[in-house]
């Protein structure tokens, strides 16, 4: 007996509004003294690494809007599930460009598929979601697949 109801399934597809960002080589620069970077292109500001997009994708909260655990309110596009631990999954990268400072990016963030596998301890449900990160013109520069699973 499937865990997922047509009222789950019928979430694929749903998406975020765009997220419209300017990348600024000083945010290029502090993300890359925060997470330890090394390399001078990074440190300079004149590129930013690759996880620099998941920063952007983080709501600025007072801390009083924060979970008891510290964490940020959980995504949007999650449905309600009947498995309620959610753990993260894995991420996969599609890069078409570097990102530079100057550069407009327009987010848009997509549930693309859900599915349920049976563990050695139980049920599974996997959401995959696709962040896609644009150019103006619509032209594609990384494009991430993020796995949630539920247990």
């Amino acid at each position: 007996m499937s865990l997922l109801t047509e009222a789950i399934m019928g979430c694929i597809g749903l998406a975020l509004p765009p997220v419209r960002f300017e990348v600024s080589r000083q945010d290029i620069r502090k993300y890359a003294v925060a997470t330890g970077q090394r390399q001078a292109r990074f440190l300079a500001g004149d590129e930013a690494p690759l996880m620099f997009l998941f920063s952007v994708l983080m709501p600025v909260l007072p801390l009083e809007q924060l979970r008891e655990d510290g964490h940020f309110p959980d995504n949007p596009l999650l449905p309600e599930l009947p498995l309620k631990r959610i753990l993260a999954g894995g991420s996969r990268y599609q890069v078409h460009r570097r990102i530079y400072p100057g550069d407009v990016l327009v987010c848009r963030q997509t549930l693309v598929d859900i599915h349920e596998k049976q563990g050695s301890d139980g049920p599974l449900i996997f959401l995959v979601f696709e962040n896609r990160f644009e150019n103006e013109a619509g032209e594609p520069l990384v494009i991430e697949h993020l796995t949630r699973i539920a247990r």
